[in-house]
């Protein structure tokens, strides 16, 4: 049980590395997901683009949407962004940090996914096989225009009756391939240079305000799980204390049946001083509408005076 408590210390003490975690399992959960995912073209030219654009794109919204539930810091910046101004006031640049640091975690998996598909080339040669020029090829002449959209639609349907003998196949699937991989190389050509001049170029602007949106937006996440534990642990004595004053009536049944029960007053004034004086439900109504319409300042040396 040590063990278990020691490791959830240390996902909450290092939540960046933990998100950093999840969205390398993310990208290589959409990897698996594309291998193992049948992809069958419906070869029909209403549909083709529909079907193929609808793979490339829609699986990576899913995989944002998925990066961004499981971030728990999205949680804590819009919580940040929506509360009232109260005594503290809100920092713009520590939220565009935040935003910024949930954003590139979340876009990791969709990234990779569509690059994966643009290297594969099915996608691209499903939604696109009917946009070519058939006169760039020769199998498609002497034939009519209905009947060459039939034929480049069924392009990527190499087991289709009239491909079969069509000798253009081949050549629109590999002009569309050469295309898709293109794309999806400069894409990831794009993303390492982007990488590169932010890593490189950092230093050549205000660190100091960066250090303090850092320092900062981990402050807001840290608060927020202290309060938390604080307000679970304040339940749980409140609870206990709600429950010994519920039994307290039939206190001698229970003795009869071997329950272990603190004697009269026996721990009692260490749980109050836990309990902190609030001992009523409207109480700590008050205390959490405190918390969050007038948050205390950043400063502690009040309450040292105090």
């Amino acid at each position: 049980m040590d063990r278990f408590r020691m490791i959830f210390q240390y996902f909450q003490s290092n939540s960046e590395s933990v998100m950093n975690g999840i969205c390398g399992l993310l990208a290589l959960a959409s990897v698996k997901i594309y291998i193992c995912f049948d992809f069958s073209c419906p070869c029909l030219p209403r549909y083709n683009m529909a079907y193929g654009l609808g793979i490339m794109f829609i699986p990576p919204i899913a995989l944002f949407l998925c990066g961004l539930i499981l971030n728990r810091q999205s949680l804590v910046m819009l919580d940040e962004w929506r509360r009232p101004q109260g005594r503290r006031k809100k920092d713009l640049a520590v939220m565009r940090y935040m935003c910024s640091s949930i954003m590139q975690r979340a876009m990791v998996a969709p990234v990779i996914w569509i690059i994966v598909t643009l290297l594969d080339g099915k996608c691209l040669i499903c939604a696109f096989s009917g946009s070519v020029d058939p006169e760039t090829f020769v199998g498609f002449a002497n034939t009519s225009p209905l009947q060459v959209q039939q034929l480049l639609a069924k392009v990527p349907c190499k087991d289709d009756e009239l491909m079969r003998n069509n000798t253009s196949r081949k050549a629109v699937t590999r002009y569309l391939r050469c295309w898709s991989q293109a794309l999806g190389w400069s894409i990831l050509l794009i993303l390492i240079i982007a990488a590169f001049l932010a890593r490189w170029l950092r230093p050549c602007f205000n660190q100091a305000t960066l250090l303090q949106a850092r320092h900062w937006s981990n402050y807001i996440d840290i608060e927020q799980k202290i309060f938390e534990e604080t307000c679970c642990e304040h339940s749980r004595l409140f609870a206990h204390k709600c429950i010994l004053h519920f039994f307290k009536s039939i206190r001698e049944e229970i003795k009869m049946h071997s329950f272990n029960l603190p004697r009269e007053g026996e721990g009692a004034e260490g749980e109050e001083d836990l309990l902190r004086g609030i001992t009523d439900q409207d109480q700590v109504n008050k205390l959490l509408k405190m918390w969050y319409y007038e948050k205390p300042p950043l400063d502690v040396s009040q309450a040292t005076q105090r």
